[in-house]
Order: C-alpha cells, then sequence, then structure tokens
C-alpha cells in the first residue's frame, strides 16, 4: 500500500482491478479544506489516460513492477517471441501488448514490463528511437533539401513512413517508435 502524497511519475496502481500508470500528479492546496492530490492515470491495457483525485493519506494499492530486456526473435503465427536476456527464457507477447510494433525487427532489444507478484507481462516497449533502413521508395532528385517537403517510403519492417525527398533505397534511417515519424539519416 502507498500514501497518495507518495505518488510520483511511474507508479503503478491497482485501482477496481485495473493497473494504470501515473503519467502527472499535482499537489493542490485550495484556499479552504484538506490538500489533496489531482493524478493523471494511464491505463496498462487499453491505454486511456483517467484523471482522479485524492485527499492526502488516502491509502492505494501499488503494484511492484520489473522491466527487463527481451531480445525479439521471431513473429508466430499471433504472437511474438522474445527471450530473456537475463535466463533465456522465451515467451510469447500478443500483438497489441508491443508498443511501436511496425518497427519492430529481429533481434531487436525491447523492454517487457511485467507485473512483479503474479510475473504476467503487461506490455513491451521499444526502444524509443531504432535504426532502419528503407526497402522501397521513390529516387530522389538532386537539389531536393531545400524544402520541407515529405514522400512516403516503406521500411524494411514493411511499415510506411515520410521521408525527405533526399532520402534514397537502401539507407538507414531513424524513426520515433512512438508516433512513426523520421528524425535523421544515419551515416
Amino acid at each position: 500500500m502507498i500514501n497518495s502524497q507518495d505518488i510520483k511519475n511511474g507508479v503503478c496502481i491497482r485501482l477496481d482491478g485495473r493497473l494504470y500508470f501515473v503519467i502527472d500528479f499535482l499537489h493542490v492546496k485550495p484556499g479552504k479544506g484538506n490538500t489533496i492530490m489531482r493524478v493523471k492515470f494511464k491505463d496498462v491495457v487499453d491505454g486511456r489516460v483517467l484523471e482522479k483525485r485524492f485527499n492526502i493519506g488516502e491509502r492505494l494499492e501499488d503494484v511492484r513492477v520489473e522491466r527487463r530486456p527481451y531480445q525479439f526473435l521471431y513473429k508466430d503465427g499471433d504472437g511474438y517471441i522474445f527471450m530473456s536476456q537475463e535466463t533465456f527464457e522465451q515467451v510469447s507477447i500478443a500483438h497489441d501488448l508491443i508498443t511501436g510494433v511496425d518497427f519492430l525487427k529481429e533481434g531487436m532489444v525491447c523492454e517487457v514490463v511485467s507485473d512483479a507478484s503474479t510475473e504476467t507481462i503487461l506490455f513491451a516497449e521499444l526502444p524509443v528511437k531504432v535504426e532502419l533502413q528503407i526497402a522501397y521508395t521513390e529516387p530522389g532528385l538532386k537539389g531536393d533539401t531545400a524544402t520541407n517537403t515529405l514522400k512516403p517510403a516503406k521500411l524494411e519492417t514493411g511499415a510506411e513512413i515520410r521521408v525527405p525527398l533526399f532520402i534514397n533505397e537502401g539507407e538507414m534511417v531513424r524513426v520515433d517508435t512512438r508516433d512513426g515519424s523520421y528524425c535523421e539519416r544515419v551515416k
């Protein structure tokens, strides 16, 4: 159990039988009355954001979560097979539990978050930025670096992103896995 005033970003709380991560919190001291905590939660399962208020001293059930590195091996039907970097144990993780799954390639190391008490996997996170090769895009023209126009490109994982006109097929680019945006060309 945790007191409401001890809530910090990243803490996992169980409310109404569901797991939530704290994404934002604020101590509010109104002119009259007791201090309260305004807390924004993100649902672990479906990603919905919830805002709640708690009185100071209110007890909440915290959940101990563990973050461990797992390496992606291959896709198997409806699941993705990952191997623990510590125990070499293999686990299958469902498609909807992986953030940024479109940018996942074999051999990539991801962070898997699990509930420490029940050993159930909550979700898997790719690194924020990954380097991928352009599998197909229209050829760029010399001198197309002055404008901010973008063209579609297909990555080696099959995902489609928008890249600047000077990017050509076969080049390596850095991609943000949170929103699928082009960051920069890798040399």
